[in-house]
């Protein structure tokens, strides 16, 4: 008779992932996302998916608008660094700042945490920021997906997707192509830095500076990491009341393309806009990147936002109003140039 002890049964556990360890996080994450509660998402995490009551919410004719994104190679930085407290507000900034560029409010938002082992305090770091993201928006944070891949991503590797829901009443969607004409004025509201473009353009610039992530900012206080770790604005709770009163005739978040690829998405083809780039300050991290990196003007407007983060086209005799109104809330608002007919 065999006296060798049977083989024990093989377990989720034993390929890489641990359900304990995910019910943990879900536990972690719970009162981050019931901070961020608002008319209409009232429900707890837990269940299949996520519920909002648009009528709730003060909706009578709404269309929605979605929208997804990532943080691109800026979560490089933040994994390579470890400093991921503020990646998750990137996160919602830049899916709640487009669907904001419709014309839409942001109500809720939903992320997607992937890595091929999952520690939970990092992990809770991550999504704390993006219930802060969802608290500067106004949108709860009503679900989302920690998905645990052994094989998929190596060490500490983890990616992020971000996905936003908004609506706006029927008739009210920007941008209002139909009331542009020549001579509105476009005002840009400051950036807080290169917010989450460019990135690979940027740890290009810092492998030839010969920097390291930890070596003081050349351009600010703190380290390098730190200081091109800053989140991205999030513009909703300035604009919102402007786009509730009709005062904006469109917006343009300024993303991956600068300046001068984002601006022409909110126009009719038969108008062309003209920017003064004397205008405002172009805030020093841009300035160094230009020189280190020995970038040219033209590559430097389309890779990067250059200080400015969202642009506001307004009829031009209300421009005075609006950058009067928008700085009230808190906003750096600028007049930056204005539409030309083509």
């Amino acid at each position: 008779m065999s006296t060798e002890t049977p083989n024990k049964g093989l377990t989720y556990a034993d390929a890489g992932v641990s359900i304990e360890t995910g019910d943990e996080l879900i536990d972690k994450i719970k009162p981050m996302a019931r901070s961020t509660r608002r008319p209409g998402a009232d429900a707890d995490l837990g269940g299949f998916g996520g519920a909002f009551d648009l009528r709730a919410a003060g909706y009578q004719d709404p269309v929605l608008i979605s929208g997804t994104d990532g943080v691109g190679t800026k979560l490089r930085i933040a994994i390579d660094t470890s400093v991921l407290d503020t990646v998750g507000i990137d996160l919602v900034a830049m899916c709640v700042n487009d669907v904001l560029a419709q014309g839409a409010e942001p109500l809720f938002f939903l992320d997607y945490f992937a890595t091929g082992h999952l520690d939970t305090e990092s992990a809770a770091t991550v999504i704390s920021g993006i219930a802060e993201g969802c608290r500067q928006s106004g949108c709860a944070l009503i679900g989302g997906e920690t998905a645990e891949m052994p094989g998929m991503y190596e060490g500490n590797d983890f990616d992020l997707a971000g996905f936003v829901v908004g609506a706006a009443e029927r008739g009210r969607l920007l941008p209002q192509m139909n009331l542009m004409k020549a001579g509105d004025r476009l005002i840009g509201l400051t950036s807080s830095g290169p917010h989450s473009n460019g990135y690979s353009l940027i740890r290009k610039v810092v492998e030839i500076s010969g920097l390291n992530w930890s070596d003081s900012s050349p351009f600010s206080e703190g380290n390098l990491a730190e200081a091109l770790l800053t989140p991205t604005r999030i513009y909703v709770k300035s604009i919102l009341p402007l786009i509730k009163k009709e005062s904006i005739k469109g917006l343009a978040h300024i993303t991956g393309g600068g300046l001068t690829e984002n601006t022409p998405r909110m126009l009719p083809k038969h108008l062309g806009f003209e920017y003064d780039f004397s205008s405002w300050a172009r805030p020093d991290v841009f300035n160094w990147l230009q020189t280190a990196g020995n970038i040219a003007e033209a590559e430097m407007q389309r890779a990067f936002n250059c200080g400015i983060g969202m642009v506001l086209a307004v009829a031009e005799e209300n421009a005075e109003a609006t950058i009067s109104e928008l700085e009230a809330l808190g906003e750096t608002a600028i007049d930056i140039g204005f539409l030309t007919e083509k």
